[in-house]
């Protein structure tokens, strides 16, 4: 049940909000994912602290050689971006896929990864870009890879009154990168499993590869197996089944057994040698 609202002028004071009424303080941004939660009573008493016209948390540049992308960017700014069309192609080809027009117009990044669902679409694709995480409390900031930050099902370690402000990137202009999502229908699906690749061939050979697995795990997490199965290698489509087995087998050890694995194996297979398949077509 909301019992307060406020809109802070500058992060600072969005902090201060936050450190002063914590534990009850929610940042709100998009709240596409919040106002679900409110509305179906997940949610105890709190006091909402609107963070969405924050300019601070809309930065978005190329800064020695890394992307820094503000935690407060709509999916639909991302998606608008020539900067990151550039250099980080899967966080774009993720974010187009979120929800509807009307979601992506609305929702943030930093709240999708804050929200931390197993079937989140930018959590995977900011894996595969290497992606640190830039955290800010009124006690002070740290940056952490983002794996630390997802400490299981709609459970971001986040501290008490600490707000994720901006994500670092890996700049990606010189990679080829995919995304690709399984979900029961084409518009506002949530997916059922779900993979971000990005890669950089070399002679025909794989130099990098980096692959992340959504919906499969208890959090989106790499596919280290995978990856190292098709590293250096000139691939052909027997290599990606291989390493699509690789990676259901991977899934499976992570999550264990479950109802749905024997789908979810297949799918997950198949799933990898249609997002790498364009890798076989590109002969360079």
């Amino acid at each position: 049940m909301v019992r307060g609202y406020s809109r802070p002028r500058s992060l600072d004071e969005a902090l201060e909000m936050l450190a002063r009424l914590t534990p009850r303080a929610l940042p709100i941004a998009g709240g596409t994912d919040l106002l679900v939660d409110l509305r179906e009573g997940r949610l105890g008493e709190c006091h909402l602290v609107d963070i969405s016209r924050l300019e601070e948390l809309k930065v978005l540049e190329k800064r020695s050689g890394k992307i820094r992308v503000g935690a407060g960017l709509t999916f639909s700014e991302v998606e608008r971006s020539g900067l990151l069309r550039e250099c980080a192609p899967v966080l774009v080809k993720a974010s187009s896929q979120v929800g509807s027009l009307q979601i992506r117009n609305v929702g943030t990044i930093g709240g999708n990864v804050a929200h931390c669902s197993p079937a989140a679409d930018t959590i995977p694709a900011l894996l595969v870009h290497r992606a640190r995480v830039v955290l800010r409390s009124s006690n002070g900031s740290r940056e952490v890879a983002l794996e630390a930050l997802l400490g299981g099902p709609y459970k971001a370690l986040l501290a008490p009154g600490e707000l994720i402000t901006e994500f670092v990137l890996e700049d990606a202009s010189h990679m080829w990168g995919e995304f690709s999502k399984i979900g029961r229908r084409r518009e506002l699906a949530i997916a059922r499993l779900s993979l971000a690749a990005l890669a950089r061939k070399e002679d025909g050979r794989i130099g990098e590869l980096y692959l992340a697995l959504g919906a499969g795990t208890p959090v989106p997490r790499r596919m280290e197996s995978a990856e190292r199965a098709l590293l250096g290698k000139r691939p052909q489509e027997g290599d990606l089944w291989e390493a699509g087995w690789l990676m259901a087998q991977e899934m499976v050890s992570v999550s264990g057994p479950r109802p749905s694995t024997h789908y979810k194996e297949k799918a997950a297979c198949g799933l990898l040698v249609r997002t790498l398949l364009p890798l076989l077509e590109d002969g360079s």
